[in-house]
């Protein structure tokens, strides 16, 4: 029974043994080798074995991008204005073994270069710069944040300005000029609206002169060519008239001279200021020409040479002498 403790214990001490020099290196971590307390070699994700007693692991790295807070801090700007502002950035650690053996506490050296920068970038440049272009305080930063952290093994990636709070006084007087930016704004849009709103109704008025004019151009066009037609009709029936007596036909007369009759009776009973009408006492002359007219007509259906020249049977009408 003593002869089998020995061997057991040597059995156990040798798996124990074993297992202290396996190493499991997790992802996104990388751990650094030390022989003796020397570096020797990085150990990539997965399971490694180690030589026990001599080798050990020395730094465990996080390969994993990280965000870091750059502290909040004055800053007194080109011009004079004290300003707060604090920030982050993104660093991601590219060699372990320069990140763990180049620098000592990577965190805090990357966080103090960071507010540093911060600062004379910041500084270099008036309030309205600082508040009108990070994109260029972010680019400035970032360029000069990698190139000083490359020799540690680390790439800065990415910095953002959080805040950046100017003094109340300041903030107040930017509130009162961006107020009345918005109100000369409001004014110059009102005054656009208004300047077109009058374009547009003197538009209106334009076309609607033009149209009116047109209308009545053509109005007076039309009744000019009535007046046209008219003295046309008029001249023809004069012509026909005066040849008609140049034939020798009284029925012509009688028809011209009873027609300008009617018309002048007709003025003389439509006129506004005439409150009596008083009736010729050549009534019956009247009468007689419109009888001369029928005839005329007559004459005029049954031809020249019928049997128009006589007054048809039955018709009362002023008798024909005979020849």
């Amino acid at each position: 029974m003593e002869s089998l403790i020995l061997p057991i214990v040597l059995l156990v001490l040798a798996i124990a043994i074993l297992f202290a020099g396996i190493k499991i290196v997790p992802q996104g971590r990388e751990f650094t080798v030390e022989k003796f307390g020397r570096y020797t070699r990085t150990l990539k994700p997965g399971m490694t074995l180690l030589m026990p007693f001599i080798e050990s692991v020395g730094r465990r790295v996080n390969m994993m991008e990280q965000v870091m807070d750059i502290p909040r801090q004055d800053v007194i700007t080109k011009d004079n204005v004290t300003v707060q502002i604090d920030g982050i950035i993104f660093i991601q650690v590219m060699d372990a073994a320069s990140a763990a053996y180049k620098v000592d506490n990577l965190n805090f050296a990357i966080g103090q270069l960071a507010m540093t920068n911060l600062r004379t970038v910041v500084g270099s440049m008036d309030l309205d710069e600082v508040l009108s272009q990070r994109d260029a305080i972010n680019s400035q930063l970032l360029a000069t944040i990698d190139h000083a952290t490359a020799p540690w093994g680390v790439k800065a990636t990415r910095i953002e300005i959080k805040d950046l709070q100017p003094p109340p006084d300041i903030a107040n007087a930017m509130a009162r000029q961006m107020k009345a930016e918005r109100e000369r704004r409001s004014l110059i849009i009102e005054a656009d609206g208004e300047r077109q709103a009058a374009i547009t109704r003197a538009e209106g008025a334009k076309q609607a002169a033009v149209l009116e004019a047109e209308g009545r151009k053509e109005a007076a066009f039309r009744d000019a060519e009535a007046r046209e037609r008219s003295a046309e009709a008029e001249a023809k029936a004069t012509t026909d008239v005066s040849e008609a007596i140049a034939r020798g036909n009284v029925q012509a007369v009688n028809y011209f001279v009873a027609q300008k009759y009617v018309e002048a009776f007709g003025k003389l009973a439509s006129s506004p200021n005439a409150k009596t009408v008083i009736i010729p006492a050549e009534m019956g002359s009247l009468v007689g020409s419109i009888a001369g007219i029928a005839e005329l007509v007559s004459a005029n259906r049954q031809g020249p040479g019928g049997p128009g020249s006589s007054a048809p049977s039955g018709r009362t009408g002023v008798p024909k002498t005979g020849g």
